[in-house]
């Protein structure tokens, strides 16, 4: 008898299921480090009073779009912003624009965050900006962090990016952006 990997796998999962991790942010870690610092304490006041404002914390998800499994500096970020008080979801590896897109619409997020170490920002970010749009989501805001070439950044604004936070971005500098971008993007009351 013989059989293709792709057979052997589909018998697998028929049997087994198919595995899915649930990523999660671990909080207190980066927060205990820097509690002390003004500039820490001063943004998290500043969420505060979102949340006095708005009546709910600011919603972010972290999306991990296409081929790109470099999920680390995702998770570092996400719990940093946990920290500070952002609601955090964090979206599945391998998600297809599509998929985060109606993810982050039904979770009612404020903004998407993709994450990109694999150069499919190009495609990937424009796309998702797009699906987001079509699902009516057009208050979502998203940016981009992670490995992105500084000539690819016009063409990411152009696309609809609202931020874009290389290696070496202080949490606290991208924090404190988003936050202004969640605000700026928000219905007049």
């Amino acid at each position: 008898m013989r059989a293709t990997v792709g057979e052997v796998s589909d018998a697998l999962e028929k049997v087994f299921g198919r595995y899915r991790a649930n990523p999660q942010a671990v909080s207190g870690v980066y927060g205990a480090v820097v509690e002390e610092q003004e500039d820490w304490k001063a943004l998290k006041a500043d969420i505060e009073a979102f949340i006095a404002e708005e009546g709910r914390r600011p919603r972010i998800m972290i999306a991990k779009l296409g081929q790109d499994g470099h999920d680390r500096g995702a998770k570092v970020v996400a719990s940093a912003f946990a920290d500070l008080g952002f609601d955090i979801d964090i979206g599945p590896l391998f998600q297809t624009p599509e998929e985060a897109a109606r993810h982050a619409v039904e979770n009612d997020v404020h903004a998407v965050g993709c994450s990109s170490l694999a150069a499919g920002h190009k495609t990937l970010v424009p796309a998702i900006i797009n699906e987001l749009k079509r699902l009516g989501g057009d208050d979502i805001i998203t940016f981009v962090g992670g490995v992105i070439p500084a000539q690819d950044y016009d063409a990411l604004y152009a696309a609809g990016a609202k931020g874009i936070f290389g290696p070496g971005t202080p949490i606290q500098k991208a924090a404190r952006e988003v936050l202004a971008q969640i605000r700026a993007a928000r219905p007049a009351a």
